[in-house]
């Protein structure tokens, strides 16, 4: 099996819900000793301000693309089995989950970094866009660890290194 095919990347359109037993049970296997999770969900505060919802826009096919080239460099870096990433698009309401991650491992260590990277890397660089809506009013948000790559990513394509974007 490729390591392409040990992975499963959906970027949900609006209205399905994450299935996290289902990413779980995907990455599932006699041979893994750990597996690591992280469960994105909007919250009902932001600096003082009631959020109602979190909306999501993405363009699919570079999403996927990178989402799979974070996924190779995450598989060059740890000893990693299987990896399951799900984002949703559209509104996101208050107590649910807009991302979710699975990483299964031989060791709980390299699940854990591995996984922490995904979802650090994913906020990154991923064109996914996030509108948080409150009570009064909404904005457009960028990431912190997007604002942080950025001078990164310009870089690597002055050096005529691959990027995702």
């Amino acid at each position: 099996m490729s390591s392409n095919e040990k992975n499963l990347i959906e970027i949900l359109e609006e209205g399905r819900k994450v299935d996290v037993v289902k990413y779980i049970d995907y990455v599932s296997a006699p041979q893994a000793g750990a597996i690591a999770t992280f469960s994105g969900t909007t919250r009902d505060m932001f600096e003082g301000k009631t959020v109602l919802e979190l909306r999501y826009e993405a363009y699919v096919p570079m999403a996927t693309r990178c989402l799979g080239s974070i996924c190779t460099t995450a598989r060059s870096t740890w000893d990693i089995h299987k990896i399951a990433i799900a984002h949703r698009l559209g509104p996101v309401p208050v107590g649910e989950t807009s991302v979710f991650i699975a990483v299964s491992s031989v060791h709980r260590a390299d699940g854990l970094d591995a996984c922490k990277f995904l979802i650090d890397e994913l906020k990154a660089s991923v064109p996914i866009w996030k509108k948080e809506v409150y009570t009064n009013g909404e904005i457009w948000k960028e990431n912190s660890e997007f604002m942080e790559k950025r001078l990164e990513l310009a870089e690597k394509r002055e050096l005529g290194e691959e990027t995702c974007g």
